[in-house]
């Protein structure tokens, strides 16, 4: 990494506290359903927090974010706001969506999340046509595409990736891998070791970094970003990390084998980067414990307001289908 992409201690500190938002968003969604205070699907990304956190700090508010069903934390990073986000998980009419896509459809245009899919893979189409409209445009924006290590085995990953090289497109493809395709471990369905090294059938550029090293992944991201913005084309970035839970809420992991479980929980890269900061002196044990308690209660109201609000009324379930007929 050279010093032109090593963050500063400000960006370090911003890093930290998507880290701890994301992290207070997962314990809440988990503790919801547990206690039966929601129903949902959940899909708890605890464990990959610094990935979309580092990518983000370098991203402008104008720019789009394409994810995926288990991107919760791709969602918050973007600046998702935290009430309509909540409204939406539980279903509710304040939600982003008016509660009828539900946690699994996320989509805020206004904090720059274009979409949140629950179709594998297709996170980079649709970011490709985003990354297009932007060329055409002249515009600076940059389009982030997040998916999973599986999808980088379906079609749409590698006709994504072919067209934004033929194109230059301003995208970033960002593979979280967290080593396994819902149930099943990556050395099982993916040929090759490395995914990074798919970008060379491209002709672009494929970074593996350590996807539990916050300013790893930044200096790739960074560097990522601004070449999109210079018009020089998409860049591969595979961000190695693991999932500390099941593929999905009620999933009991046992396909992990136990000491490989472990031994990621032992790496968790939240408090590792904790401990990081302090050592370094961006920012005091007592700074960071306000950040962390403050996030804490900003969740706890979002998840309030989010069960305050209504079920949205019968006749949504015609809106926002087809084109309104409108009287003339």
């Amino acid at each position: 990494m050279t010093n032109a992409y090593a963050p500063d201690p400000a960006t370090k500190l911003q890093i930290y506290g998507l880290m701890s938002l994301i992290k207070q968003n997962d314990e809440h969604a988990r503790r919801a359903i547990r206690t039966g205070r929601l129903v949902m699907n959940y899909y708890s990304p605890r464990g990959q927090e610094c990935i979309p956190a580092a990518v983000s700090v370098s991203l402008d508010p104008e720019d789009y974010i394409c994810t995926i069903y288990r991107g919760l934390h791709d969602m918050v990073a973007k600046g998702v706001p935290l009430k309509p986000l909540w409204a939406e998980f539980a279903g509710r009419v304040d939600g982003t969506c008016k509660g009828k896509g539900g946690p699994m459809h996320i989509t805020h245009p206004a904090s720059g999340c274009m979409v949140t899919t629950g179709i594998v893979g297709s996170s980079m189409p649709i970011a490709n046509g985003l990354a297009w409209s932007a060329k055409l445009s002249g515009s600076k924006r940059v389009t982030v595409a997040y998916f999973g290590d599986g999808a980088s085995n379906i079609g749409a990953f590698h006709e994504s990736l072919n067209l934004a090289s033929i194109w230059k497109l301003p995208v970033i493809f960002v593979c979280q891998n967290n080593q396994y395709s819902e149930h099943t471990p990556i050395e099982k369905c993916t040929a090759i070791d490395e995914i990074a090294r798919r970008a060379d059938s491209y002709s672009m550029p494929g970074v593996r970094v350590n996807g539990n090293d916050p300013v790893e992944v930044y200096a790739a991201a960074r560097e990522a970003i601004d070449r999109a913005r210079a018009g020089e084309g998409p860049t591969l970035i595979e961000a190695v990390t693991f999932r500390f839970f099941g593929h999905n809420m009620g999933d009991d992991d046992s396909y992990m084998p136990k000491d490989k479980k472990q031994a990621a929980l032992e790496r968790d890269p939240f408090p590792l980067y904790r401990r990081r900061i302090i050592d370094e002196g961006v920012a005091t044990e007592a700074e960071l414990e306000a950040i962390d308690q403050a996030h804490e209660r900003d969740v706890r109201e979002a998840l309030e307001f989010a069960l305050a609000s209504p079920p949205p009324e019968i006749a949504e379930l015609h809106r926002d289908v087809y084109a309104q007929e409108v009287n003339q």
